[in-house]
């Protein structure tokens, strides 16, 4: 079986920008999850509606850096320029199976 590559996004907007950051990720659910190469693409927050998370399975490198070319992906990188507290936490996995 081919081995996936994982990544663990942890992103923490300003409180009065977490509505916008969330919709700006659900946004581009659809056209991600669409990307060849993207086994997975899935957002959730936090119960204090504090942190973003994304839970993210891609083919391999080369599919992860086509996603961030899109000019959708770039957009909302745009916007978290202002719209974060602090930069996202970024977490490549491998399968410990």
């Amino acid at each position: 079986m081919k081995k996936s590559l994982f990544i663990f996004a942890e992103i923490k907007p300003k409180t009065e920008h977490f509505e916008e950051a969330k919709a700006a990720i659900k946004d581009i659910l659809s056209q991600t999850r669409s990307e060849q190469g993207c086994r997975s693409f899935n957002l959730f927050n936090s119960p204090d509606q504090s942190t973003l998370y994304l839970f993210e399975e891609w083919d391999d490198q080369n599919s992860l850096d086509e996603h961030y070319a899109q000019p959708y992906t770039m957009a909302v990188f745009k916007a978290y320029e202002n719209w974060l507290a602090e930069p996202p936490r970024i977490i490549p996995l491998e399968s410990a199976e």
